[in-house]
């Protein structure tokens, strides 16, 4: 689960990390008169949605006066950023940056633990350095029975600077973002970017918090902060139906029973050179109602071309699934081509059921794989 930066600088400021005051503003009113509250000669105008690149998009601006700064909040208010809408802008007061610094604590599967990752090249071009100069990224193991004691702290602050009162400073910072980071569950706490300013303060001038969705429920406070994408909108729907369902995006829609032959059928998609639309795990039910509500939710993708149904007949009979789909899709009006793939128990009779249907039969996973990619280019 996500949140704003406006709403992870609030749990910021709540555990002592070095956040100025600002102001969330809906329309350019709002924006004037925090503007004048906050009485600096320099304030930061900044777009609140859930993606990242907003700088590059325009979607952060100086204001030096209240005349730019309605120039600015009207620009960026309903500005497309990532295919997120800006119906709500931060306002604060501007720093003098010395240099920026990149900080977060993640979740790390390859060590089994969180890891705390410094650099001395934070700011909007964060990603480039991951990808081309990964050796200016720290990362540091953190043991959850001894968390960040001040040794390590310290350590990792050498990382950043080489004056022991920054050195000191910082240190301090990464302790108390790990106790906010182990408090809330989160899977990710980032200062980018953490700065120096001329005047010599260390300060988090960004923040950026995602939560573990099976821990969220110890969390009401942070729960109620959840503003769902229209797409987590539908994967909600799905689990209250019984699915296991993500939106990826592609042009394939996959149907499967099983999580790990959804996995493979999304895999042999990409093998042919297709993109799946989804993964959709629907469980080991033949029920047509069930079929009926997973095709529904393929269908509302407007990007799916074709659906992709692998079916794999363990305890559940391929024949017993065939009739599902044949009754389904007495109730389902659709052009769309539908690849099926049945093996597993009773897979002749079941495949013996399909024939002369509009179904595409495939035999085989690699040619049910092929044939999707086919039909959808």
């Amino acid at each position: 689960m996500k949140i704003h930066e406006y709403q992870a600088r609030e749990l910021f400021a709540a555990y002592g990390l070095p956040v100025d005051q600002a102001y969330i503003c809906r329309n350019v009113e709002d924006a004037v008169r925090a503007y004048h509250d906050l009485d600096a000669p320099l304030v930061v105008v900044k777009a609140q949605v859930h993606t990242g690149g907003r700088g590059k998009a325009g979607g952060v601006k100086l204001a030096k006066d209240e005349i730019e700064l309605r120039q600015h909040v009207a620009n960026i208010l309903w500005m497309d950023i990532n295919g997120f809408i800006v119906d709500r802008v931060l306002i604060g007061k501007a720093v003098n940056i010395a240099s920026e610094y990149y900080v977060s604590y993640v979740i790390d599967r390859k060590t089994k633990s969180t890891i705390l990752m410094v650099s001395r090249e934070g700011g909007m071009d964060i990603e480039e350095v991951a990808r081309t100069s990964p050796e200016k990224i720290h990362k540091i193991p953190i043991d959850p029975l001894i968390g960040v004691p001040d040794y390590l702290a310290r350590e990792a602050a050498f990382k950043l600077f080489d004056d022991i009162k920054l050195v000191r400073k910082t240190a301090t910072i990464f302790q108390k973002l790990y106790k906010l980071f182990i408090d809330t569950d989160a899977s990710l706490a980032e200062i980018n970017p953490l700065v120096l300013t001329e005047e010599g303060e260390i300060k988090a001038i960004d923040a950026k918090m995602t939560f573990d969705d099976n821990a969220i429920y110890r969390h009401p406070k942070i729960a109620a902060l959840y503003e769902p994408t229209e797409e987590e909108k539908k994967e909600q729907n799905a689990k209250s139906k019984g699915f296991s369902y993500v939106h990826l995006g592609g042009q394939i829609g996959c149907m499967v029973n099983g999580a790990g032959l959804a996995m493979a059928t999304m895999d042999m998609i990409k093998l042919y050179g297709g993109e799946p639309a989804n993964f959709l795990d629907i469980g080991g039910s033949s029920n047509p109602t069930k079929v009926i509500e997973a095709m529904r939710l393929l269908l509302s993708d407007k990007n799916v071309k074709v659906v992709l149904i692998n079916i794999f007949g363990g305890i559940t009979r391929c024949d017993d699934v065939a009739r599902g789909l044949l009754e389904a899709f007495n109730q389902i009006k659709t052009d769309i081509p539908i690849v099926i793939r049945l093996t597993g128990t009773n897979e002749k009779e079941g495949r013996a059921l399909l024939e002369g249907s509009r179904f595409h039969l495939a035999e085989t996973m690699g040619e049910a794989g092929k044939k999707a990619v086919e039909l959808a280019n």
